[in-house]
Formats: structure tokens, C-alpha cells, sequence
């Protein structure tokens, strides 16, 4: 019997885990900084399950010799002490190492992978697939570590992501500069990997952005002498009171800096039926928060009567809501200054006519798009006029930088042979068409920042992009930035982050980025790791319309084919969106359902048992909870779904790693024990000839089986947040590597029986472990797995509470939530009453008393 792969039996989870948390502040450089994707994998994980999918476990006996002495030959593992000096140890060691954002481009460190995994797979890395490869972190990490990388995607705009990250900088590796302030500089072969083509985009990108300025400068002048980093506009609506003709104001804060010290902001002035805002300092009264009421509407300024959203909105589709200046932003010699607005700096604004605006209508409803409701119903509608000048002006100017770069290249002795990029070229017209393609980038990138729906965040005094979250919604009070400031989101800083991103790329192998539908994918690539779309949480292709609609004027010509279309391609796209199914959400279900089996289904025809194929899978919690026979059951149809395409297609799931990808400090990490983002199985083919089981010889295995491999994620890296979903790795594996598991009466178990009989069998292993504990705290445990210090449903806390044999209100008497408007959440420990006695309180829990230990050794530093 093979070895098997380190992924299939231990990871060092935490390192992994903190790593991939942590590159997501970091902006300088990544790649996910050369275009905005969602859901983008970290590149620490998408490297460490690649690299551990490809070599033995090191301690297994039937691992490569080789390889267990190319362990042995790492340096010592630093927790020797605690668990032996190990091979698999001293491999978990280096891991570590190897995934941290520092060591991304450390030629030793790489080199190193790469020459353990060409040992462990006899002198023959296998080529990687990745068939939704999206934002490209996994073919990109393929790459890294040596393998021929193939990216598919239906997505236009996830194919020249990947085109541009895997595809396009090997062809010309170690090229100098073309560009004629650089190209004498340095000799060729100085230039290493795609430095110089980075080089040569940040020259055409300085040059474009003095064309522009001469052309539009006009539009953006200075303000008291200082240059203007944003204008702050608030929608408006005429009023709904009949005695009023007036635009009143639609603003969500009056705030314009929260930095202490420079605090000020928007009052607005009333003049008769008339309103202006003067900029003062200070932070605004508390009765004076903004005019819009969440979930309500808004407030007239002038005579206090409701505006209801209907109203508004119907207002919008009119094409009756207006916009007015609140405040403008310039850069001072100590920081930002706010000045009042002026008529001479609205009127210049409204000014603005571009020659042109991008084609394409919003769809009417969508995934998290909501802006249409208000009358924004072309993509053009997204952005004011002026932004639309300064956008169409700079897209312009594209293809002049291209035709350039062009000369410039035949000029440095590039062959002129004529062949396009999309044909493989690496000529002197494919060089051009390569800059121009990355500069079509920053004309997407700058798009992001350009729009009418950024905020302006008011306590870091900047621009917030317009996909702050996935999703695009209505905003109401806006930042107008100047595309020729010195500051962040201006011209200038939208290519440097696409330059900084290029000029890392490793591009010392070669890779290809294709448009194709995963459901019908034909290949002989070996191993398989992919992201497939998560039901119904992303609509990847309406979101993408919005860069899309930039991007095809520039790169239609470059690659046809894929910018063939108008809009991006939907009726295709695998998600469970109710809206492209008559709103029918079981039609929806059933889409996404059979879609994904029969992507599985032939995805096994050509996967082999050399490698296991890995997938991630992001998904909602659970979607309901239910109580049967004292357990909590929580229900999550995306998972299941998952699940089920995977074991129908003929896999069995040998593996599941909870991993963490996104930062502790987020927005709605605050006060929460955030869950794990992405959970990665790890599947291999079931044989043809797998065995039946019975429902009892399945729960005997799940008893044999299952504590001690819980016992094993908890003694290692496994967080208590995540042992639910890292236990149907191994409960799994017993259920798929059957051909079917029965009941007593011949009829087929489920997934969700299966996975109901798993959770049973944790709730089991769990309650030997807290059964001393008092009713309260389980609970208390219980609850925060699933929510943390976050809202959740009285129902779901009842039905919780009654399995640990308690009640809410009992719960609540105890000090440990607080209930209300249907939501019950834990108390927090900052929230806790001080000076807390157990002698004192008639309800003592331990739950309690671990929460003011953690307050006092904080606040104590005990």
C-alpha cells in the first residue's frame, strides 16, 4: 500500500492558519492586488495543500526513502521537546517557513519545496488544474512550487486575473525594460522574472496619467492653494412634505474626521427651503447623527417628516435623486483640511462631459446588488460625470500606450513577427498587448475607487473602495476623488499596486488560463485543486459586470473570444441564485445540485489515486437547527450539497481542515470568536468494488474511529470553534468509502443522516469532556461555537438550551446573555459587572468565572 500524502493525516494547521489570517492586511505587492476578486484564497493555504498533497507523510513506513531522508536533512524542528524529533515534525517545521508572506519569493525556501516534492513524486511534479480558479491563488501557488499550472473559468474576468498572474510573465521572463528612460540602464538578464514588463507598465502608466492631466487637469484645481483629495457629496430627494419643493439631504453622518484632535464635521445650514453645509469642528450632536434611519428611510431636515424608502426609491427609478456637495478634502502640510463647499465647485463638477460611456444594464435583481432599486440601472449610472470623463479619458489613452510600447519594443530588437499575444507570441505586438493588458487593469482598478458608491471613512480619513464587501450597495453620502492627488485611490497609487504585484511574480513556469465551463472540462492534468462557488453566496458574474464593462473596450481586441459578449456570461454560472430561476429558490437548488454532480462526476473520470484532489468550500453555518432524540442538529444546505456531489460522483472524502482566512479585527470579528472561512476536503476516487455498509456496522466504526482522531485535532491545532466541522473528515471518510451505508430496512442513509449521526457521535465525545460542567456553561459553549459574542435567533437558543438541559431565561439569571427582539447573545467579558465575587453570586458558573479571570488578567496584566 502507497504512503499516504501528509494532507491526509496531519497539517500544521495553526501556523498555517495565522499565516493566511495575517496576508490579509498585507497590500504591498500581493498579488491580489493586481485585480479585485471575492472570495479570494489566501496564497499561504492554497500553497500549503498543494505542497501537502503532493509528498508522503514523512512517518509513514511506505513513504519514499528518499524523501523521509530529505526530511531528516531539514533543520530540527523548534518544538522538538514536546514532540519528537520526527521527520513528519521537522516537515511540519519547514511548512511553517514556507507559508509565510516574507518567504513568498525566498528562492531557498521555494527551491526547497520544490525539490521535496520533485523526491516525492520521483523526479515528476504533476501538472495542476484548477477548473474555477477565480482569483487564481491556486494555480498561482501551483506555479510557485514548480508544477505546470492550468487555470479554467467561465468568468471573462477570472480568466485575464489568471492570464495576467500565470500565463502572460513567464512568456517574457527576465525581459528588459522597453521603455526608453529605462531600457540602457541595466543589461539584459539583470532584470529578473517580470520585473522589467513591471517596469514598463509603471512608465506607461506615469505617462497616461500626464496625458490625462493635461487633457482633464482642468477639472480637478486646487482649493485655497491645495490639492484637493476628495469632494464629499450627499444624495438628495426632493421632500415628500407637499408644502416643500426643496432637496433635502441623504446622509447616513455628518462626520468628517473622528481623528482626535481634528474631529469636524458637515452642519448643515437651513436658509428658508433651502440647506448648505458649513464645516465645523467638532463632532456633530448626538441629535444630529445623519438623516437616514436604518431600515426606516430617511428624515426631511426641513420640516422632520418621514421618507420612507418606497419613496425614495420610486424618486430614483424617476431619475429625480440629486447630489450636493457637503465638504472638500485637500492635503494640508499637518493632514487633511475640510473646507466648506462652493457653488464654483459644484457647478465645475456638473461640468463634466465625456465623450463616451460604458454599455450594459444592471440585471433587475441580483445576489447583493441593490443600488437598481434606485434607478441605477446602467453601469454608467455608477459614477458621476466627472468620474466617467476622468475613467473614459484614461481608457483611451490605453491603446495609445500600447502602440508605444509597441515601438519601443521593436526599437530594443524585439522580433516583429506580428503573432498576438493570444497566439502564444512574444514579440513586439505581443509585448505591447501584454503592457496594455496590465494597464487595462489599473483602468478596472481605478473604476473601483471612481465610483459614486465609496464612502468616505471618516476616523482613517480615506476613500472606501466600492467593494468594500461583496456586494454592490446603495451609498448615500460619497467621496469624489482626485484621479491626480498624491494620496491613495488616486491614478498614481491604482498602478503602483498593480506594478508592486507583477514585479513579484515568480514566472519561471509556464501556465495557461483558459475561458471554459468546469462542468464540461476534459483533461489529463493529474491533480485537481479548486474553489468551487459557494450556493448562493456570491454572484460572481453580476459583480463582475462591473469591471467587465471597462475592460472590453480595451482587451477585445486582444483577446475576442473571451470579451465576445456584452455583459459576462450567467445563464452558465454554477450558484443557486433565485433570481435567474423565476425566484423559484427549490429550482435554484436543483440547479446548482446537478450542475455540481455532474462537475464531480467528470472531474473522476481523470483524476487518478496518485494524488487526492482537494477542495475548498466556504459556506453559511447552518441554515436551521432542529432538536432530535437531545441533540442539536444544525442544518446547512451548501455543505450537504457539496457533499453529496462529491460521494454521488464516486469519491470518498478522506480528510476536512477548517482553515482561517480572514483577519480577527474585521468588522464583524469584533468581540467574536470567528469561524473558519474555508474548509478544505480532501477527497480520493472510491473504488468500483466499495462495500455496503450497515447502519450498525457505521455507527460501530464511527465509535471505534472517531474519538480518538478528535482526540488527536484537539491535542493539536484543531480550535474548539472549528471541532465540529473538522469532524466530518473522519466521520465522512467511514460513510464515503462505503457504496452505500443502509438502514435496517434496505433504504439508503442520507448525507444529512449521516452527518446528523456524526454530530451525534461529537455531542457524545464532548459531553464526557464538560459533563462535570454546570448547564449554563455548556450552553454558553455550545452557543459561542456557533455565533461567538454575535446575535443569534431565541428559537435557535431555546432548542440549545433545552439539550443541555436548561432554559434561556435560566441561562440569562446567570449573567451569561442577554435576550431581546428575538436575538440572545453572550455577555462579553469587557461587558461584565467588575469585582465579581463567586461567593456572592447565588448562580455561579464556570463560564463566568473564566471570563473574569481573562478581564482581570487583562486589565491587571496578571
Amino acid at each position: 500500500m502507497p504512503a499516504k500524502k501528509l494532507i491526509e493525516v496531519a497539517l500544521p494547521l495553526k501556523a498555517i492558519n495565522h499565516a493566511s489570517a495575517r496576508e490579509k492586511s498585507i497590500r504591498h505587492g500581493h498579488p491580489s492586488t493586481l485585480h479585485l476578486w471575492w472570495a479570494r484564497r489566501p496564497l499561504a493555504s492554497a500553497r500549503a495543500v498543494i505542497f501537502s498533497s503532493l509528498v508522503d507523510d514523512p512517518d509513514d513506513p511506505q513513504a519514499h526513502p528518499d524523501f523521509i531522508a530529505a526530511c531528516n536533512d531539514l533543520p530540527a524542528a523548534d518544538n522538538v521537546k514536546t514532540n519528537g524529533d520526527t521527520p513528519r515534525m521537522r516537515l511540519f517545521d519547514f511548512i511553517e517557513r514556507l507559508v509565510t508572506w516574507e518567504n513568498t519569493t525566498d528562492e531557498d525556501i521555494i527551491s526547497t519545496a520544490r525539490k521535496l516534492i520533485r523526491i516525492a513524486t520521483n523526479g515528476e511534479p504533476p501538472p495542476l488544474l484548477d477548473p474555477f480558479a477565480g482569483g487564481g491563488s491556486i494555480p498561482l501557488e501551483a506555479q510557485r512550487l514548480g508544477l505546470e499550472a492550468h487555470a479554467s473559468d467561465l468568468n471573462p474576468v477570472a480568466v485575464m486575473i489568471n492570464k495576467a498572474m500565470i500565463e502572460i510573465p513567464p512568456r517574457f521572463a527576465s525581459q528588459r525594460p522597453v521603455n526608453p528612460q529605462q531600457r540602457e540602464q541595466i543589461v539584459q538578464g539583470d532584470w529578473q522574472a517580470a520585473a522589467g514588463l513591471a517596469a514598463d507598465v509603471r512608465y506607461y502608466g506615469e505617462w497616461m496619467r500626464q496625458q490625462a492631466h493635461d487633457k482633464i487637469g482642468h477639472l480637478y484645481p486646487k482649493h485655497k492653494g491645495e490639492t484637493v483629495i476628495a469632494w464629499l457629496w450627499a444624495r438628495t430627494v426632493i421632500s415628500p412634505n407637499p408644502a416643500l419643493k426643496a432637496h433635502v439631504p441623504l446622509v447616513s453622518s455628518f462626520a468628517l474626521s473622528k481623528k482626535k484632535g481634528r474631529q469636524c464635521w458637515a452642519k448643515p445650514i437651513i436658509e428658508g427651503d433651502s440647506i448648505r453645509f458649513e464645516v465645523t469642528p467638532g463632532a456633530p450632536p448626538k441629535d444630529r447623527p445623519g438623516t437616514m434611519i436604518r431600515r426606516q428611510g430617511a428624515r426631511c431636515i426641513l420640516s422632520d417628516a418621514p421618507i420612507p424608502f418606497d419613496y425614495i426609491r420610486a424618486e430614483g427609478r424617476a431619475g429625480r435623486l440629486d447630489a450636493q456637495l457637503m465638504a472638500i478634502v485637500t492635503d494640508g502640510k499637518h493632514g487633511r483640511n475640510y473646507h466648506d463647499p462652493t457653488p464654483e465647485a459644484e457647478e465645475l463638477a456638473r461640468s463634466a462631459q465625456p465623450e463616451w460611456k460604458p454599455m450594459g444594464n444592471l440585471p433587475k435583481k441580483a445576489l447583493s446588488i441593490t443600488v437598481q432599486l434606485y434607478g441605477m440601472d446602467e453601469y454608467n449610472k455608477l459614477f458621476t460625470a466627472r468620474q466617467l470623463t476622468a475613467l473614459t479619458t484614461f481608457s483611451d489613452l490605453v491603446s495609445e500606450a500600447r502602440q508605444q510600447a509597441y515601438q519601443d519594443a521593436l526599437a530594443v530588437g524585439l522580433p516583429d513577427d506580428d503573432i498576438p499575444l493570444r497566439d502564444g507570441g512574444q514579440g513586439a505586438r505581443a509585448y505591447g498587448e501584454a503592457v496594455s493588458v496590465y494597464l487595462a487593469f489599473v483602468v478596472s482598478r481605478a473604476a473601483d475607487f471612481w465610483s459614486n458608491l465609496c464612502l468616505w471613512a471618516s476616523v482613517v480619513q480615506a476613500t472606501v473602495h466600492t467593494f468594500g464587501r461583496q456586494a454592490i450597495p446603495m451609498v448615500w453620502d460619497y467621496a469624489e476623488v482626485n484621479p491626480f492627488s498624491d494620496r491613495s485611490a488616486n491614478w498614481t497609487a491604482c498602478f503602483n499596486r498593480v506594478t508592486l504585484a507583477l514585479g513579484r511574480l515568480l514566472a519561471n513556469v509556464e501556465g495557461t488560463a483558459t475561458q471554459k465551463d468546469a462542468v464540461g472540462i476534459d483533461s489529463s492534468v493529474i491533480t485537481l485543486s479548486t474553489d468551487p462557488p459557494y450556493y448562493d453566496n456570491i454572484g460572481y458574474a453580476d459583480l463582475s459586470d462591473f469591471f467587465y464593462v471597462w475592460m472590453r473596450g480595451n482587451l477585445r481586441n486582444i483577446y475576442p473570444d473571451i470579451f465576445s459578449t456584452m455583459l459576462v456570461p450567467k445563464a452558465e454560472e454554477l450558484i443557486a441564485s433565485r433570481y435567474r430561476h423565476n425566484n423559484s429558490k427549490p429550482a435554484a437548488s436543483e440547479y446548482f445540485e446537478s450542475g455540481m454532480l455532474e462537475t464531480f462526476t467528470n472531474i473522476r473520470k481523470f483524476v487518478t489515486d496518485e494524488y487526492p484532489l482537494t477542495v475548498y468550500y466556504a459556506f453559511k453555518q447552518h441554515d436551521a437547527s432542529f432538536l432530535k432524540d437531545g441533540v442539536l442538529h444544525r442544518v446547512s444546505t451548501s455543505w450537504e450539497t457539496m457533499l453529496t456531489s462529491l460521494i454521488k460522483a464516486g469519491f470518498s472524502i478522506v480528510g476536512t481542515w477548517p482553515m482561517r482566512t480572514e483577519l480577527g479585527n474585521r468588522t464583524n470579528a469584533i468581540k467574536t470568536n470567528a469561524l473558519a472561512s474555508s474548509i478544505i476536503l480532501v477527497c480520493r476516487p472510491r473504488p468500483h468494488d466499495a462495500p455496503i455498509l450497515s447502519l450498525g456496522a457505521f455507527l460501530q466504526a464511527l465509535r471505534r474511529e472517531l474519538p480518538p482522531a478528535l482526540k488527536a485535532m484537539q491535542s493539536g491545532s484543531i480550535a474548539p470553534v472549528d471541532l465540529a466541522q473538522a469532524s466530518i473528515g473522519p466521520g465522512m471518510a467511514i460513510y464515503s468509502r462505503a457504496s452505500r451505508v443502509l438502514e435496517a430496512d434496505g433504504a439508503p442513509i442520507d448525507i444529512r443522516t449521516a452527518l446528523m449521526r456524526i454530530n451525534g457521535e461529537l455531542q457524545n465525545h464532548l459531553a464526557e469532556i464538560d459533563g462535570d460542567l454546570d448547564e449554563a456553561t455548556r450552553f454558553a459553549i455550545d452557543w459561542f461555537s456557533q455565533h461567538g459574542f454575535d446575535d443569534g435567533l431565541y428559537g435557535d437558543a431555546e432548542t440549545l438550551a433545552r439539550a443541555k438541559n436548561t432554559s434561556v431565561e435560566s441561562v440569562e439569571k446567570s449573567g451569561l446573555v442577554e435576550s431581546g427582539g428575538g436575538k440572545v447573545c453572550l455577555i462579553h467579558w469587557t461587558d461584565m459587572e467588575t469585582g465579581w465575587d463567586p461567593q456572592k453570586d447565588i448562580r455561579p458558573t464556570v463560564w463566568e468565572a473564566v471570563h473574569h479571570i481573562i478581564e482581570r488578567a487583562t486589565n491587571y496584566g496578571d
